[in-house]
């Protein structure tokens, strides 16, 4: 069964929110923001509208189209299979639960551009003076906090797996 519980549903309502959100600020980016035009918000903090075809980082994004497609396929496959997997967790399995709705969210955000404009729109710029961190949105963000919530409970079940095994000894 793809969603055995109740509360997978509140996951996947998490994602869809994220979804929304991604899609409302890249949206409203695009129509207040002009193109590679940076508007400060802090002296660290720009909101510069920037299309970015490849993947994180602009990774191939001179690749002459084909990586659309590429990205969109990989978005779309790993979507599937982490929304199976999300469907097939325990309830008490809440970390694990919420890294795959902010990964599920942000992925399926960024889908949504690469196949209706064949590109995503990103807007949020992070600056040191002269350097510049690679320009995200919302959906990268989630991604992030995603995998970063991925990580910790993989920290996380391998203690408890050693402080079970150490019991067990």
């Amino acid at each position: 069964m793809l969603i055995p519980n109740k509360r997978n549903w509140l996951w996947l309502s998490v994602s869809v929110v994220l979804i929304w959100l991604d899609l409302w600020t890249k949206d409203l980016a695009s129509a207040q923001l002009t193109y590679g035009i940076p508007v400060e918000i802090l002296p660290v903090f720009n909101l510069t509208l920037h299309h970015n075809t490849g993947a994180a980082f602009s990774f191939l994004a001179d690749a002459g189209g084909f990586q659309v497609w590429l990205f969109s396929g990989i978005a779309i496959v790993v979507s599937i299979i982490m929304v199976i997997w999300l469907g097939r967790l325990k309830h008490e399995e809440r970390l694990l639960s919420a890294s795959l709705a902010f990964i599920i969210g942000g992925a399926v955000g960024n889908l949504w551009g690469r196949l209706k404009l064949g590109y995503v729109v990103d807007f949020i710029s992070v600056h040191y003076q002269s350097s510049y961190f690679p320009t995200f949105n919302v959906a990268d963000i989630a991604i992030n906090i995603g995998a970063g919530l991925m990580i910790l409970d993989i920290v996380m079940n391998s203690e408890k797996e050693k402080s079970s095994a150490k019991k067990t000894d």
